[in-house]
């Protein structure tokens, strides 16, 4: 049977979640926007949709703008802010997703400083270097994960979100890992913008979320018709939307369930990993998701590695499913420190709602044969 450990890339659509949203894809078909009955029972659908996404994340209904996915939302948050503004700084972690630091990058040909927050060998920012950084200057926007995709390591947000207040900036946080895996609070971490996305969270795909606190104004990126508060011209995808709002109430009912038995599952991998010689395991010593493991095995290519593993009928990552395939090592090591042939060894394990022991106990025993295979 094919074993599938790769839930940080995407996860399966819940069946309830898709029974949710099958009466949206064949039954009422009115367009958001318009004041008849048909648009009116589509709005009152987007808008329960709302409060679902809202309530998983402990914001309001009125800071939620629905997007096309994390991506547009990160590049909305990024562009956003910046665009139509004097130039000053933009700060991103050196371990973020791509929709991050490209998103940031392009700032550069408009005039933007452009700088890397530094992020230390366990995967955590660099407290005082942060510090200095920001006191250098003016900044705009500092943009950090609150968990990474492919070690799982989890930011301390609400600090870094004081200290980039007291520099007079805004704070943005990628949060699309953590939503369905870990409990928080938008306020909590301090955010004045964070993004979501439905397929992480066994949701379906195309679809995310924006959050924006009030008092942040943003430049419009998608111009023709209004939707979402102005932020987001477009039809909205009514039953994307009425998914994601499903799957976010899924996961606010049993993300405790589904921390402990990740816990369990990967005490019993790790505990396996470390049981084998060559193996390093990345951000360690670090708070992580419980769902998480990245880890390198000596004398492998990380990508080889993964093949390898298909050929087995086993699927896990090499890091970011969005920079797979690029013959680059990880960035988010190399921006941890390891050096490039550690970080090409890389391999990410992340498990779902239904991995079991005996998945578990196969993936190890695969790996094994692998490995030994390798140093014949």
């Amino acid at each position: 049977m094919p074993i599938y450990l790769d839930h940080n890339a995407t996860t399966p659509l819940d069946p309830r979640v898709l029974h949710t949203m099958l009466p949206y894809l064949s039954g009422p078909y009115g367009n958001a926007s318009s004041v008849h009955r048909y648009g009116r029972a589509a709005r009152d659908a987007i808008e329960a949709a709302r409060v679902q996404v809202a309530a998983l994340v402990g914001a309001q209904a009125s800071e939620v703008s629905f997007t096309s996915g994390a991506t547009e939302s990160n590049n909305l948050a990024i562009k956003g802010l910046t665009e139509g503004r004097a130039p000053s700084r933009v700060l991103y972690g050196a371990t973020e997703h791509p929709a991050i630091l490209e998103a940031a990058e392009s700032r550069r040909a408009h005039g933007w400083g452009v700088e890397t927050i530094a992020i230390d060998a366990a995967g955590l920012v660099d407290w005082p270097a942060f510090q200095t950084q920001l006191s250098r200057g003016p900044v705009r926007v500092a943009a950090l994960m609150l968990a990474n995709n492919e070690t799982g390591v989890i930011q301390d947000c609400a600090r870094a979100a004081r200290m980039v207040h007291a520099a007079g900036a805004l704070f943005h946080v990628d949060a699309v890992q953590a939503a369905g895996k870990l409990p928080f609070s938008f306020a909590e971490t301090g955010a004045d913008l964070m993004c979501l996305s439905a397929h992480k969270l066994y949701g379906p795909k195309g679809v995310g979320a924006l959050l924006v606190k009030s008092h942040v104004e943003l430049s419009t990126q998608l111009h023709g018709g209004g939707q979402e508060r102005g932020l987001r011209g477009g039809t909205e995808n009514l039953a994307a939307i009425v998914g994601f709002g499903a799957a976010c109430e899924l996961a606010a009912t049993e993300v405790e369930q589904r921390i402990a038995r990740w816990t369990e599952l990967k005490s019993r991998l790790e505990t396996g990993l470390r049981a084998l010689s060559g193996i390093t395991i990345f951000g360690q010593g670090s708070p992580r998701l419980a769902n998480t493991a990245q880890f390198g095995v000596a004398g492998w290519e990380g990508e080889a590695l993964l093949m390898a593993l298909d050929r087995k009928g086993i699927a896990v990552s090499s890091g970011s499913a969005c920079a797979s395939g690029t013959g680059e090592p990880s960035h988010v090591l190399l921006g941890m420190g390891w050096d490039r042939d550690t970080a090409f060894s890389a391999i990410r394990v992340s498990l779902g709602v239904a991995t079991t022991d005996a998945e578990i106990d196969r993936f190890l025993a695969v790996l094994d044969d692998l490995r030994l295979q390798a140093a014949a």
